[in-house]
């Protein structure tokens, strides 16, 4: 008799045990599934002001499921979502949803300031070209490659605020270490005035701030890539010279001022007042390469958005030119032999191989807003 009662409650008490178990498991599960993921945090704060190139990162006190983002790109690593840049100047408003919640996280986005000695081009649209209607039909016919104008919209970038010297081009060629790039003459040694070669290149004292002229189109891509930028594109270029005017023949207005003009073959840079947007030297100084093929017939059809005359793309053209040898564009005229014409914000020189040299022949860089 005693043994069945003992086998009874061995059943009874793991019968028990069982459900019990089953309760505290089935209550534990529930509890987890019912608790929401909530927001924790944003760094940087909603409501902040952030650059262009900035992460926001959103903490959770969970895993959020489903989660979506509109406005931006993602991504997810445990209780942090990392969303993503580059973002637009302006207002940016992130709305963000998952499984258990939404939230709205609003920013206020500028782009970094610039890099030292350069200025920002604010993005917009701008009318590009000749806009005037010269008496002297062999004047008009200068302007012919520059017309019709027309409305292109141009990205923010930076630009030097001035040309490139010699002492920053002798610094780039003896790091270089050879006059040549790929097999491309970068400069024409005999043609650049105050430059010597004592077995290292270096500059007669005294012109180490005068504009680098005799530079081939090779060189000056070469020179902008090793310094971490590029030319500007002919868009670029006269958006920047034109300094925020409109319609005017220059970069300080419609009247030829003398004071711009120095007839020696380079000047020191700087010497007179920057134009609207803070650049010095736009024209008068050396004339300035720009990345883009010379199409005389360009302007008829050009895209309205970023164009490019000639080549694949700005980061095709980066990556191959060495292998390009179609002819380029100068813009800006020089202050040695140029008449006024010549140095309007829309006069285009194209016609000339990338293998060319002169000795008013320079450049300035432009860099893009980082992502």
């Amino acid at each position: 008799m005693k043994s069945h009662v003992n086998l009874f409650f061995l059943i009874y008490f793991g019968i028990a045990s069982v459900f019990l178990i089953n309760i505290i498991g089935c209550d534990t599960e529930d509890e987890i599934e019912e608790t929401p993921i909530k927001f924790v945090e944003a760094t940087p704060v909603d409501g902040s002001t952030i650059q262009t190139n900035s992460q926001i990162i959103v903490t959770f006190d969970g895993t959020p499921i489903d989660l979506s983002v509109t406005g931006a790109e993602f991504s997810v690593s445990d209780t942090n979502v990392t969303i993503i840049g580059p973002f637009t100047p302006g207002t940016l408003k992130l709305e963000l949803a998952w499984s258990d919640g939404e939230i709205t996280l609003t920013y206020t986005v500028e782009i970094p300031p610039p890099p030292k000695d350069m200025v920002l081009i604010p993005a917009g649209e701008f009318e590009m070209g000749h806009h005037h209607n010269e008496e002297d039909p062999r004047i008009n016919d200068l302007f012919s490659s520059a017309r019709p104008v027309h409305t292109v919209y141009v990205d923010a970038f930076y630009m030097d605020k001035y040309e490139v010297t010699m002492a920053q081009f002798v610094e780039f060629l003896n790091a270089v270490g050879k006059p040549a790039h790929a097999g491309h003459l970068l400069i024409n040694e005999h043609s650049v005035a105050h430059l010597l070669d004592d077995g290292a290149y270096r500059i007669v004292d005294g012109a180490e701030n005068f504009a680098m002229g005799g530079v081939t189109w090779y060189g000056a891509m070469a020179y902008a890539i090793w310094a971490g930028k590029r030319l500007p594109t002919e868009a670029e270029w006269e958006k920047a010279a034109r300094g925020g005017l409109e319609g005017l023949r220059y970069p300080w207005g419609n009247d030829y001022d003398t004071n711009y003009v120095d007839n020696r073959i380079s000047s020191v840079i700087g010497e007179f007042p920057p134009n609207g947007y803070g650049l010095y030297d736009m024209v008068g100084n050396v004339q300035e390469w720009c990345l883009d093929e010379y199409d005389s017939n360009f302007y008829a059809n050009s895209p309205t958005h970023n164009p490019l005359a000639g080549d694949v793309s700005v980061t095709w053209l980066i990556d191959n030119f060495t292998e390009i040898y179609t002819h380029r564009v100068l813009r800006g005229g020089s202050g040695w032999g140029h008449v006024k014409y010549w140095q309007t914000v829309s006069h285009r020189y194209g016609g000339l191989p990338p293998t060319h040299t002169d000795p008013v022949n320079g450049f300035r860089c432009v860099k893009e807003i980082s992502p």
